[in-house]
């Protein structure tokens, strides 16, 4: 069926039958009925709806011309009936380790005799390793990958983490991802860094460390432009006390005091005569203050601040009582037939039967879980439109009892995004999307904010120049000076090609150079921690209730191969 790939794209398989739908007809939604070996439905839809495409039709169905008389010779020699191909010892090895791997199955699969039956009859002469051998190879496989993923870091410039705690079979858990904006294809680049075990309470002290050590080891702390992390009390105040804008103040802070302290100390001294002690202090120095390292710049997960828009300050409306009582009529409707679908077996084909689709059920870790739920019960007004309901309200002049809820959802919205929309940093990251630019909003207030920001920063970007010797300091700074000046006239001029340019696609970014440097390190965080998200869910399917005594080491390996098998595969 991939000669119809070009007109017809495959939707649903029944037997030996395909439906299909065209693309011809897009954007209407059309599908045809056709047998696997008697395409004639197709053949006519094109001759009554496309005609003018009968042609190439024709031309992709037609049968392929057989080849050259004599042909290359092929390299690889055709198996006779009963013949066995033989491969080595490593290649059996390889392949046997991608299946544990790539499979996610436990390593006693090894020594299961189903398994070892199967690579017997295959191959004769080899045989299975054991899983000391294969943990061994897994651990090789793993320093080889972090190798690899090191040196696919080490020419990035801005990269990007998110982190999150799992906690399963009795264990914590902290993962890591890393993520960077390729700078020549502009495409966004994922690893899984870690997924280390947290032992002992996770407070912010415990998260920071781990943290930081795992940056460490792949060399990137310097280059973390922000670490995108959920709302829990514990990574927000790991940031707060270590994170780099809050690090920078207390430096300050503490520097600005010493200094005051030092000058009164040094006025008190000198009036009253007092002699002055002098102490060690290298073991003041070797205390651990718990300070010796800086975290990146604290993201919010976005996600996050919506699950608490959808939830915390929806449930505000209820101080309406109109709202009230019609919400809870409604949604005790809706809650018992959910549950109904949940308990029963018998209600769930009948709900199909009647309806050709499910139920959704809501889930409190899913933030728009809710609205899914009741718009597949209300499918009939999504189909007529809002717009339909809200023109028949104000005709039979009804209240509109969901305007509390838009309320508290909109109060919500303002509350708990204010700061990020009014962040110089963040206006200036969506300027610096072509697909956006300065349309996303007439605010002229927020595009000079960050125009501003950009201005600023693509000044920073020229490069340092040094005076040299045998000239006076004030003929170096007027020399120098015009030469920041034309660089940074140069930078403004990228900036209102850029602006003025109507090109839509991140490609146009690369004829802006300094404009693209710069939307690479504020573009290159993530809005939300989802990352995380997923890697859990690939670690939940390994450490799984069977293999809850799984050491930590061979779990974290299993998952960063599985995670990572880009960078790294058994051949």
């Amino acid at each position: 069926m991939a000669i119809f790939k070009r007109i017809f794209e495959v939707v649903e398989r029944k037997n030996e039958s395909f439906i299909f739908k065209c693309l011809l007809c897009l954007p209407q939604k059309h599908t045809i009925s056709s047998f696997k070996n008697s395409p004639s439905n197709l053949k006519k839809h094109i001759e009554r709806k496309h005609s003018s495409h009968l042609e190439r039709y024709s031309a992709l169905t037609a049968p392929r011309k057989r080849k050259a008389e004599n042909p290359v010779p092929s390299t690889s020699r055709q198996l006779k009936l009963g013949e066995t191909k033989i491969v080595n010892q490593t290649k059996v090895d390889n392949v046997v380790i991608n299946f544990v791997i790539q499979s996610l199955q436990p390593f006693t699969v090894l020594e299961q005799p189903a398994f070892n039956a199967l690579v017997q009859e295959l191959q004769p002469n080899s045989r299975v390793m054991s899983r000391t051998t294969l943990r061994r190879k897994v651990e090789e496989g793993v320093q080889e990958m972090k190798r690899n993923i090191k040196q696919a870091m080490s020419s990035i410039e801005f990269i990007a983490t998110t982190t999150d705690c799992w906690s399963a079979r009795r264990r914590g858990f902290l993962g890591v991802t890393a993520h960077w904006v390729d700078p020549d294809s502009l495409k966004r680049c994922s690893v899984a860094l870690a997924c280390r075990r947290i032992k002992g309470p996770h407070t912010f002290d415990v998260l920071g460390s781990a943290l930081n050590d795992i940056h460490c080891e792949f060399g990137i702390e310097k280059k973390i432009v922000r670490t995108t992390t959920d709302n829990g009390s514990n990574f927000i105040k790991a940031f707060r006390e270590y994170g780099e804008q809050q690090q920078d103040e207390n430096n300050n802070c503490a520097s600005s005091e010493t200094e005051e302290d030092a000058c009164s100390d040094e006025d008190e001294q000198e009036e009253e005569g007092v002699d002055v002690d002098f102490i060690e202090v290298t073991p003041i120095l070797m205390e651990d203050d718990g300070l010796q390292f800086q975290l990146p710049k604290h993201h919010r997960c976005a996600c996050h601040l919506l699950n608490l828009v959808a939830t915390v300050d929806a449930a505000k409306a209820n101080s309406n009582d109109s709202y009230k009582r019609l919400s809870r009529s409604a949604f005790a409707k809706c809650s018992g037939l959910w549950n109904k679908t949940s308990r029963s077996s018998t209600a769930s084909d009948i709900i199909e039967e009647t309806c050709k689709i499910q139920l959704i059920r809501p889930n409190d870790t899913r933030w728009n879980s809710l609205f899914l739920s009741v718009e597949r019960i209300v499918r009939i007004i999504k189909d007529e439109g809002e717009g339909a309901l809200r023109t028949v309200c104000t005709a039979l002049k009804l209240p509109m009892y969901c305007k509390p809820l838009v309320d508290a959802v909109l109060e919500g919205l303002q509350k708990r995004f204010k700061d990020m929309m009014a962040e110089p940093e963040f206006i200036a990251a969506a300027i610096l999307l072509p697909k956006f630019k300065t349309a996303w909003t007439s605010d002229e207030n927020l595009l000079n904010l960050g125009l501003a920001y950009i201005k600023d920063h693509l000044e920073e970007e020229r490069p340092h120049q040094s005076p040299g010797n045998g000239s006076s300091a004030s003929d170096d700074d007027d020399f120098f000076s015009s030469m920041k000046k034309t660089h940074g006239q140069e930078s403004v001029k990228q900036l209102e090609g850029y602006l003025a340019s109507k090109v839509d696609n991140k490609e146009i970014l690369q004829s802006y150079p300094a404009v693209c440097k710069l939307s690479l390190k504020i573009n290159t965080a993530l809005p939300a921690s989802a990352a995380c998200e997923r890697l859990f869910s690939t670690a939940g399917l390994i450490f799984s209730p069977r293999r809850a005594r799984l050491d930590a080491r061979n779990f974290e390996n299993q998952l960063l191969l599985k995670l990572n098998k880009k960078y790294f595969s058994f051949r």
